[in-house]
């Protein structure tokens, strides 16, 4: 995997990746640490499925950050966004709801 640092531009391409869930689903899926990936399967395929190569490859700068950096530029994306999903993903308490999903996201490419 790549060893590039994340940045903000490298999470909003991915906007309908992280803005799937409704907020408030979100929230209770990330409270009671429930796979995401499961529930919304033949969604997160079909959006994978139509990934260019090179936006695949920027996907693997945001699967292979170190979750404490994702979960800063998640804060950033909510700030300069206002989306409440963001806002969900940048809470340290989520942050192994984050590495399982995103462990599945992995296994998914």
């Amino acid at each position: 995997m790549s060893q590039e640092k994340i940045t903000y531009e490298d999470v909003m391409e991915y906007e309908k990746l992280f803005t799937l869930a409704p907020s408030f689903v979100l929230e209770r899926i990330a409270r009671k640490n429930t796979n995401l990936v499961l529930k919304f399967d033949g969604a997160i395929r079909s959006y994978l499925g139509k990934l260019t190569d090179d936006q695949k490859s920027k996907l693997d700068i945001i699967l292979s950050s170190d979750v404490d950096e994702l979960q800063s530029i998640m804060s950033e994306a909510y700030r300069r966004s206002g989306k409440k999903q963001y806002k969900i993903l940048a809470n340290p308490k989520y942050k192994g709801f984050i590495e399982d999903n995103l462990d599945g996201i992995r296994k998914m490419i």
